[in-house]
Parts: C-alpha cells; sequence; structure tokens
C-alpha cells in the first residue's frame, strides 16, 4: 500500500527506479509482478495529486 505521506515527487522517483531497474534487466522475474503493481499504485496516486491540484488551481482561479 502507498503511505499517504509520499509526495508527488517521490511517487515519480520511485516509478523512475522501478523502469531503470526493469529496463537495465535488473528486475527478475520473481519481482516484476510485485514491482509492476507497485508501480500501478505510484501512478494512481500520482494521478490523483495532479487531479487535486488541478482542482485547486481551477477554484483559486474562480475566486478572482
Amino acid at each position: 500500500m502507498t503511505p499517504p505521506k509520499l509526495t508527488y515527487t517521490q511517487a515519480v522517483e520511485e516509478v523512475e527506479r522501478i523502469l531503470e531497474k526493469f529496463n537495465d534487466g535488473q528486475m527478475s522475474v520473481d519481482e516484476l509482478g510485485a514491482q509492476v503493481k507497485r508501480a500501478a499504485e505510484l501512478i494512481k496516486l500520482c494521478h490523483e495529486k495532479l487531479r487535486k491540484a488541478e482542482q485547486e488551481v481551477s477554484e483559486a482561479l474562480k475566486e478572482e
């Protein structure tokens, strides 16, 4: 499960590390499933944070 205090930047960096490990052939078949699941969780977290930021910006602009 994704820790609630993970920032957008931290999540992106972790996804990048997972991709780098995969692309470099450093990931075993045994790790693959768990790492893909973790990457999917992180990507979902990033999407949620982006949606929230977009909503906050839209609301701030409406107030102007």
